[in-house]
């Protein structure tokens, strides 16, 4: 049985939805929603050996393999299916109707981890919903998958904002100071920023040790990940191979954004280094790392 929707349908939904004309745009993404669920029942049941996805490239692929260490065949969807429930997320968004809204962001982020706006979205409707738990337990978590600055700026901010609300001034000025390092001008750091100036001038006096310190203690990484830095230039690495400068370009200035340019040049060397082990250990017939049949 073939998957009944393409890349194709769900882009001709996406059209109505940014014209705004959520009267064609939601019953069509709902009928897509139950076309594609009632394949996945019928073809994709996940077992212990096997999952189905849909990461938008490489690699967000590599990304998850390294993160979340899942050691099941990852299987690739024909259609960008955690688009279609974003989209209409967003839909039901517009609408107001946040539970549903919530149920559908839960279905975007399983089809893929790895996009943390899907993630910050669903984040902030927890927010709405009265769950401010969950709101901070998903910005968290977004921590230690941004693959760029502005999303993990906007994950410190959240936390930030969330432990002002709980009186934990010392632990939001240490996400304030991470996120103002990650993105100065997001509106979240400019926002989490100007309430603390406001509510707690002391904390300005505080070290970073002892901010970052309270941070540590509640839990809260304070960098970005440097793993998903290294599958970045993993795959900036491969598309310069591949002569796709554009592509290498982009993913190495995310890894600079996200880690900053020391950590960067340190990475590299040890990701040349690495190839070089590499190309001595394929030669003697060893299989390479980044493939799914490795133990990443």
């Amino acid at each position: 049985m073939d998957l009944p929707i393409d890349a194709h349908d769900i882009e001709y939904a996406e059209n109505f939805l940014v014209t705004g004309d959520l009267a064609t745009a939601v019953p069509l993404l709902e009928k897509l929603v139950q076309m594609l669920e009632e394949y996945v029942e019928a073809e994709c049941s996940d077992t212990s050996k096997t999952q189905w996805f849909s990461f938008a490239d490489p690699f967000e692929r590599l990304a998850y393999r390294r993160i979340e260490r899942d050691p099941r065949e990852l299987v690739q969807m024909e259609a960008p299916v955690d688009r279609l429930y974003g989209a209409l997320g967003f839909a039901y968004i517009r609408q107001q109707q946040w539970e549903s809204a919530r149920d559908a962001l839960m279905q975007a982020v399983r089809w893929n981890p790895m996009n943390c706006n899907y993630r910050l979205d669903l984040a902030e409707l927890f927010r709405v919903l009265g769950d401010v738990q969950e709101w901070a337990a998903l910005s968290n978590s977004v921590i230690e998958r941004a693959s760029d600055n502005r999303s993990a700026a906007r994950a410190y901010a959240n936390l930030g904002q969330f432990f002002l609300d709980e009186d934990r001034a010392s632990a939001a000025s240490g996400c304030a100071r991470i996120a103002q390092r990650l993105a100065p001008t997001e509106q979240r750091v400019v926002r989490l920023m100007s309430r603390l100036m406001n509510e707690h001038p002391e904390v300005a006096e505080e070290t970073d040790d002892h901010v970052m310190g309270e941070l540590v203690l509640e839990g809260v990484p304070t960098t970005p990940n440097a793993e998903i830095a290294v599958c970045l230039l993993m795959c900036a690495s491969d598309a310069a191979a591949e002569g796709d400068t554009a592509m290498a370009t982009d993913l190495t200035v995310r890894a600079h954004h996200l880690v900053g340019e020391e950590a960067c040049k340190a990475l590299i060397k040890l990701i040349y280094e690495s190839d070089a082990e590499l190309k001595a250990e394929r030669a003697a017939g060893s299989v390479d790392p980044r493939s799914d049949e490795a133990g990443e």
